[in-house]
């Protein structure tokens, strides 16, 4: 990659200038500015682009200046360049809440120059991590077991986060527990079918095309169900999950879903998967969102809870430390087989965003922006 002559001052980043999906209504006597959904959204390719823009600079202590080796693409990512991620960053703004890299510089007594991490970006939404160097305050930073590669760590915030959350803080699973996770090939599908697993628990997978059904069973799904895109196949679904909880030894329901699509799937299938007094934690709504009626809550007896782990992590910090050690942890010991499913090269950064634009994205996907050499002890 070219620098400029001004390099020690400046980097290359990727931005996006502008929201696909929406379109700015003038503002009126000085209010803030308002937005109006496209009915034809904008290619996210078109609002993204790879600009040279200042490094950034350790203004304070406990600050680290990481140069960034791979960076996290997810669906929020996509969601958050058309401006339907419920985070809108003043723009133009980088793109990215996960970054792997070595660090350059620290101002905290925790790391030095040389340590492999990795860090999320939550402090600013959940943005800034697509850039060659990346600053972020050393309470976000863990190093990376030796034995880990740096692209296997790069989809840790958006996919393991959200998933320990609803597992282990709202669903409190233990190894008796079966878990439903929809949405399965996905990154924060696959990362609660491997949490779950590591826990000790059974997990029924669902997919939404046959062609997702690999995925889910490779990383350890014990069933793994299709539910297709109608109410006739989201009930074949219900009733296959169902059967196969009966299976299982839960005759009542499963304990816990992790639901990541919503839409009609939830009244038609999941509500009548979970057991009385059983859970549904909402992380996402890939299917669209649907009204929730509550008599159907009331005469199934389910908790239906919002899955947000930022608010959390920042009003827990301890306690999130020690649960992103823990996960780093199951990673180097094996429990979690470290993997990446898709690397982008820098410049090819549009189609990681194009993946999730097209609902093609498939578990961790990552651009790289240094390679990290894959060595014998480094899986």
């Amino acid at each position: 990659m070219h620098h400029s002559n001004n390099c020690n001052t400046l980097m290359h980043a990727v931005r996006c200038h502008k929201f696909a999906a929406l379109a700015t209504k003038p503002s009126t006597n000085n209010t803030k500015s308002s937005y109006e959904i496209l009915k034809k959204f904008l290619p996210i390719r078109s609002v993204l682009s790879l600009d040279t823009i200042s490094k950034p600079k350790i203004t304070d202590k406990n600050q680290v200046l990481i140069h960034t080796h791979y960076a996290g693409v997810q669906y929020p990512d996509a969601l958050q360049a058309q401006g339907l991620y419920q985070v809108k960053p003043p723009l133009p703004y980088v793109p990215g809440l996960d970054v792997s890299g070595v660090i350059l510089e620290s101002s905290s007594d925790d790391f030095l120059a040389g340590d492999r991490v990795m860090a999320t970006t939550t402090d600013w939404g959940g943005t800034g991590a697509m850039a060659e160097i990346c600053l972020v305050p050393s309470n976000l930073v863990w190093k990376v077991p030796n034995n880990v590669h740096l692209s296997h760590v790069a989809n840790i915030g958006r996919n393991f986060f959200a998933s320990y959350h609803s597992l282990k803080v709202i669903g409190n699973i233990g190894p008796d527990s079966l878990v439903l996770v929809d949405g399965a090939s996905g990154g924060v599908g696959t990362a609660t079918i491997e949490l779950s697993k590591a826990m000790g628990a059974k997990v029924i997978a669902g997919v939404s095309t046959f062609d997702k059904t690999h995925l889910p069973q490779s990383v350890g799904a014990d069933k793994v169900f299709v539910y297709g895109k109608d109410k006739n196949s989201y009930k074949t679904f219900k009733q296959n999950v169902k059967k196969a909880a009966t299976e299982m030894g839960h005759p009542a329901g499963v304990d816990l879903v992790v639901d990541v699509v919503q839409g009609d799937l939830f009244e038609t299938a999941l509500l009548s998967c979970v057991r009385p007094l059983g859970t549904i934690c909402l992380v996402g709504f890939t299917g669209g969102q649907k009204p929730i009626r509550p008599g159907l809550l009331l005469v199934k007896e389910v908790n239906v809870v919002g899955s947000l782990w930022g608010r959390y992590a920042k009003e827990n910090p301890v306690q999130h430390q020690k649960h992103v050690q823990e996960m780093l942890n199951l990673l180097a010991n094996g429990s979690i087989k470290p993997r990446v499913d898709r690397v982008f090269p820098l410049e090819k950064y549009a189609d990681s965003f194009e993946l999730f634009e097209s609902n093609k994205g498939k578990g961790n996907t990552v651009v790289c922006f240094k390679e990290e050499p894959i060595t014998t002890s480094r899986l």
